[in-house]
């Protein structure tokens, strides 16, 4: 039996709400419900945020209200704060995701908040979201470099992960949100906070601004992380970091999984199709390499049985 990867599919809030155009919920939804034919059954849809910040995102309910009910499907929403996640419950949400920052530096320009403040909102919203029955999860980003102080100390980050894990979230996600990490930092990185967060299990969030996001995605999985985010198409970024462009591209990462003998369960010609619809929708095309070169052998790549 071939080791399963699950995907996380965040392209539909952390691809599109770096894109300069607005694209329509009705766009949104046909974006969703083909990526979900693709195989894809973890999405994150919706960011519960300021929409003067994120205009983006300012349809969140809207969005939520017009998913199709799949079975064995989760849609995911991020929630900054206490207010966000309000609006999450009563839109519906059955899993939300928080953050924190590794670095204060960023946490102030991307939240509004320092580190500490941001540990204590999730340390606030966690039993909230268990009384709800809503799956809570975890993103530390700058987790391996901050675009405004440099190089990040892992003791900080293990530190950091080690609080997180006292509110037993679903998962801790090590985010390279400005895309300067490589596989060697990534493994022992990996493998230190393993060593503080108890069963709590890690994923991985990577950016290629570097062209290294594959690369970091086969080190997480080969130091036994199980779940990576990827961004159909490799688009995204963050408003609020300088230089920061799209996340891994998913049908980047399927191939690279499935050629490796990996079980995504998702079908790579159909994620393929997905991606160059989406660049269509964007007048654009969009970033990743497979999306451009197809499968191999040509249109035959599917995710392992």
């Amino acid at each position: 039996m071939a080791r399963a990867i699950e995907i996380v599919e965040v392209g539909p809030r952390d691809g599109l709400q770096s894109e300069p155009e607005v694209l329509s919920t009705a766009t949104k939804l046909e974006l969703i419900n083909r990526l979900v034919a693709s195989g894809l059954k973890r999405l994150e849809v919706a960011s519960f945020v300021n929409p003067k910040r994120v205009p983006q995102m300012a349809d969140a309910e809207a969005v939520l209200a017009g998913l199709a009910k799949v079975p064995g499907v989760q849609y995911v929403g991020l929630v900054l704060n206490r207010k966000g996640f309000d609006r999450a419950l009563a839109a519906g949400c059955t899993e939300v995701g928080l953050v924190t920052a590794a670095t204060n530096s960023f946490s102030e320009r991307n939240q509004g908040a320092t580190t500490e403040e941001l540990i204590r909102t999730i340390e606030e919203i966690a039993p909230l979201a268990r009384e709800a029955g809503v799956r809570m999860q975890v993103t530390l980003s700058t987790a391996f470099g901050c675009p405004f102080e440099g190089e990040v100390p892992a003791a900080r980050v293990v530190e950091i992960c080690r609080r997180l894990a006292k509110s037993n979230p679903l998962e801790i996600a090590l985010a390279d949100t400005i895309g300067v990490a490589v596989p060697s930092q990534v493994t022992a990185l990996v493998e230190q906070v393993r060593g503080v967060v108890g069963d709590v299990a890690i994923r991985c969030h990577f950016h290629n601004t570097r062209n290294t996001a594959v690369a970091n995605a086969y080190a997480a999985v080969l130091a036994g992380v199980s779940t990576l985010d990827a961004s159909v198409g490799g688009v995204g970024g963050c408003p609020f970091a300088p230089n920061a462009t799209g996340n891994v591209g998913t049908e980047d990462l399927v191939y690279m999984l499935s050629r490796a003998g990996y079980d995504t369960g998702i079908d790579l010609t159909q994620l393929i199709e997905t991606a160059r619809w989406l660049g269509e929708q964007r007048g654009k095309p969009v970033p990743s390499m497979v999306s451009k070169a197809g499968g191999f052998p040509a249109g035959t790549v599917r995710a392992s049985a």
